[in-house]
């Protein structure tokens, strides 16, 4: 299937606010060694997407609050069909359908950009000077040459960490500074991208059923690790468009967190959110490392008191011992 369609989309947003930006006295040119038209461009290119998509994304997390509100009954199918997978699936399967909860939910959004990332990583790749058919997609001689110059910090957009010499001599660009500054990024996407998988299992704790948490655990960790490697195949504009994405899903996710809490289930208390009890939500930021909530005051201990011993006359404590008649 032909993708021009999402190459012309994304030109088209691309092209369009880089001449908004333009024709509010964002300079083409280039200041502090950075063509910030066209780094805007990508920026809003990404508000764009976001907009759209905001729908899905409140979707997500009523998807994922149900399936939340599910893990009792999902924690009673495997006590109760611990050692038979088959039937717990079909019954697990069955209970989804019946709450009209969706365990693929959670991914919908992240899958939906992936053409919106490879249309821009495709469009990016294509700055090339020496690349014929530069008015592709709908970009004039002009624009793609402006693009194909537009620098971060004099590090071309189109260049990427495992830029080869001839690709880095025809755009122009010094191969260290191109490699420091695609390092830096690359850097800065991964730890963005573990931040947003942990700002929401810090809200929402481990999921009980085992391959929702294989999923969490893919997200936390096996996604940032693998861009160790494949950013180095990023031009600078794309991890541009990663970093600003990430951000974007930290302040939306917060946002949406707070409008939508985790809901209580049956082991909750009263008055406190839903939390998974073999791995609770931790206070403290993204990071963690807050201090946790203080303990409970212990109660006072009342005295013990004594009783009489045997023959003795009860005390009445009102009235206090008797007097000794003389």
């Amino acid at each position: 299937m032909s993708l021009d369609w999402i190459y012309y989309a994304i030109s088209w947003i691309l092209l369009a606010w880089h001449g908004a930006w333009d024709a509010i006295g964002v300079p083409d040119a280039a200041v502090i060694g950075t063509n910030w038209a066209w780094i805007l461009a990508i920026v809003f290119l990404v508000v764009t997407v976001r907009v759209i998509l905001f729908p899905v994304f409140v979707k997500q997390i009523k998807s994922q609050r149900a399936m939340q509100a599910l893990q009792p009954q999902v924690k009673a199918l495997q006590e109760k069909h611990k050692g038979d997978r088959e039937t717990l699936q079909k019954e697990m399967m069955e209970l989804y359908r019946r709450e009209k909860a969706n365990p693929l939910m959670g991914c919908l959004p992240m899958f939906l950009q992936i053409p919106v990332f490879l249309g821009l990583f495709h469009v990016l790749r294509r700055l090339d000077p020496a690349n014929g058919g530069k008015t592709l997609y709908g970009w004039t001689l002009g624009q793609f040459e402006s693009a194909s110059a537009a620098k971060l910090f004099t590090a071309p957009i189109a260049g990427k960490f495992g830029s080869t010499a001839d690709e880095l001599a025809r755009l122009g660009a010094n191969g260290t500074t191109v490699k420091v500054i695609a390092g830096i990024l690359v850097l800065v996407m991964m730890g963005t991208t573990y931040l947003t998988s942990r700002q929401m299992i810090l809200k929402t704790g481990w999921a009980e059923d085992p391959q929702q948490r294989m999923i969490q655990k893919l997200m936390l960790y096996g996604i940032p690790l693998s861009l160790l490697v494949s950013g180095a195949i990023f031009p600078i504009g794309v991890i541009i468009y990663w970093v600003t994405n990430n951000l974007f899903t930290l302040g939306q996710q917060q946002w949406v967190l707070r409008k939508f809490p985790p809901p209580q289930t049956a082991t909750s208390k009263p008055g406190t959110s839903a939390r998974n009890p073999v791995q609770p939500a931790k206070t403290g930021g993204l990071l963690g490392r807050g201090k946790s909530a203080p303990p409970a005051p212990a109660k006072p201990v009342a005295p013990k008191v004594a009783g009489p011993k045997p023959g003795a006359k009860p005390v009445n404590p009102k009235k206090g011992p008797a007097k000794r008649q003389g």
